[in-house]
């Protein structure tokens, strides 16, 4: 793009926005009228009338029974929690049991290699060696 069309589209476009400016505070009235009406349409998003409040807690009171989808939900969380629970139980159980495997295995090799040092010291040339061939009277 050449600098003029670059200035020209800058341009266009605060022309543009300036225009929408003015036709919105031009619909609306005076500032403070559209300030207060904001507010209000903020108050009913976040407040509800009387009654609603008032059916709201008399929905279900603690001693109603749950309803159906209430008592389904409820399960459901606690299924959901317990088969969480399980699977970390599980996987701890899994960790360590691979780790006093291991350590079993390096016990016995450690344990097999000190044998082996052991016979091939007290080897006396004789096949099978003399110590494991003994009769003894």
């Amino acid at each position: 793009m050449t600098w003029q069309q670059v200035l020209l589209s800058c341009l266009s476009a605060i022309v543009l926005l300036s225009m929408l400016r003015e036709g919105t505070s031009a619909s609306v009235g005076s500032p403070q009228a559209a300030g207060e009406a904001a507010q209000e349409g903020v108050k009913q998003k976040i407040f509800m009338q009387e009654s609603d409040a008032s059916n709201f807690l008399k929905r279900r009171s603690k001693r109603s029974p749950k309803s159906r989808d209430e008592v389904n939900a409820e399960n459901r969380q606690k299924l959901r929690a317990d088969e969480l629970r399980r699977e970390y139980y599980e996987e701890q159980r899994n960790e360590f049991e691979n780790f006093v495997e291991e350590q079993k295995d390096e016990q016995e090799e450690r344990s097999r290699e000190a044998v082996e040092q052991w016979r091939q010291w007290h080897y006396d040339g004789l096949y099978p060696s003399y110590l494991y061939n003994r009769h003894h009277i």
